[in-house]
């Protein structure tokens, strides 16, 4: 019964361990657990210029307002990311009427949550763009799998570090590093 017990309670241990993974293994992921270590809040309300630099001068723009919009949700900062949103949706030419589309409703939206759905969305169709536009330096793909009940979402940083912009300071360190685009 004693080893049953154990077996149970390590069962359960591995589990709260492993919550935050998603189980997959890529040869260029960087897994980064909950036990990582905090940051102040003023550590990451400032976005440091990135060194990545983008072909197209619009490019680099947008990918400053992204991260400053990325950094307003990891706050859990709603009018910051309305701020950072309606700065990003001004950076956009007429033909990227979806990307404009997605940041607008990150800036008109008042609920965090709602502007946490429009992000994810804002990553999906902006992520090509910046992988096919980056000219020098390192942009990271990051997923957390457990972003709206376990579908999972990805998002995009400056650095290699993991600051959730799904969760905010609920979950700050849940997810990994997918993918290393460099140039």
């Amino acid at each position: 019964m004693r080893i049953l017990n154990l077996s149970i309670l390590f069962f359960f241990l591995l589990a709260g361990f492993t919550a935050c993974q998603d189980g997959s293994s890529t040869e260029n992921a960087t897994e980064v657990g909950m036990d990582a270590p905090a940051e102040t809040e003023s550590d990451h309300d400032e976005v440091a210029r990135a060194d990545a630099e983008f072909s197209d001068p619009m490019v680099d723009k947008v990918f400053q307002n992204y991260l400053h919009l990325r950094s307003a949700l990891v706050d859990s900062d709603q009018a910051a990311a309305a701020a950072a949103a309606g700065n990003m949706a001004e950076s956009f030419p007429t033909d990227r009427a979806e990307l404009k589309n997605h940041a607008q409703q990150i800036a008109d939206a008042g609920d965090l949550d709602v502007q946490r759905e429009h992000f994810s969305a804002l990553t999906a169709e902006l992520g090509e763009l910046l992988e096919q536009q980056l000219s020098a330096g390192t942009i990271y793909r990051m997923h957390c799998p457990m972003a709206f009940d376990g579908a999972g979402a990805d998002w995009y940083s400056e650095v290699d570090q993991v600051r959730n912009p799904y969760y905010g300071e609920k979950m700050l360190t849940c997810g990994k590093v997918t993918e290393t685009i460099e140039m």
